[in-house]
């Protein structure tokens, strides 16, 4: 087996979006993850952390999977017509279309969400109704050969997941061992529900403003797919 696996990398990513899904895939036998990103220059996540692509929308090779990540440099991407001309092109012929987190957000704004469930962080959650999806608040959700996950560290998850669906269920369980993923977190606040609603809204109160400029983005984003007619 050999396969191309391409993450989309750029400013101010979460790179958890990404270097969760990276750990998983570049596990999969036969399989080469390439980082891929408007040039070759270092790209400096959201937190500082810098990450040298392999290779630029022109020279990437096409692609077996795409995955998409999130963070706060996506709201650039919802209108940057050479990042989504090259998911719209690599999505035509990959055997998966995935993201992490508000990754979902730029696969919407490609115009290749339209009738279709998929998963975003729960803040950003319901601005995809705007591409014509169907929001799911699972932690992955599958529809077609479309996988999206939901908040940062569900990439993990969907990693060792979709290593399990391309390699099989055994080395999928191998790889989760290897990389000895047994989450225990501290605390029980992973999740709105868990969290329970007066740090939900703490939360969102704090993140008001962005979330305010997002939505306007998503709304602009979505207008210039209905006039295209996607």
């Amino acid at each position: 087996m050999s396969l191309v696996f391409g993450i989309l990398v750029f400013e101010r990513m979460t790179q958890l979006d990404a270097t969760g899904p990276f750990e998983a895939l570049s596990r999969v036998p036969g399989a080469r993850v390439l980082l891929v990103a408007k040039s070759t220059r270092i790209v400096t996540d959201e937190h500082g952390l810098k990450l040298k692509p392999d290779t630029d929308l022109r020279r990437c090779p096409k692609l077996d999977l795409l995955c998409v990540p999130g963070g706060s440099g996506v709201n650039a991407l919802l209108e940057d017509e050479a990042v989504l001309r090259f998911v719209r092109r690599q999505a035509r012929g990959a055997r998966y279309v995935t993201s992490v987190c508000t990754g979902s957000l730029v696969l919407g704004a490609a115009g290749l969400l339209r009738g279709r469930r998929a998963a975003c962080h729960w803040l950003s959650l319901p601005l995809l109704a705007a591409f014509g999806a169907k929001p799911s608040a699972r932690r992955i959700e599958r529809d077609g050969n479309l996988i999206t996950a939901g908040g940062i560290t569900s990439g993990i998850d969907f990693g060792l997941w979709l290593a399990g669906k391309i390699a099989g269920p055994a080395a999928g369980r191998e790889i989760q061992l290897m990389m000895q993923y047994d989450p225990q977190p501290p605390f029980r606040s992973g999740t709105p529900r868990q969290a329970g609603g007066r740090l939900a809204a703490t939360v969102r109160r704090k993140r008001a403003a962005f979330q305010g400029e997002r939505a306007l983005l998503v709304a602009r984003a979505a207008a210039r797919l209905s006039r295209a007619g996607a």
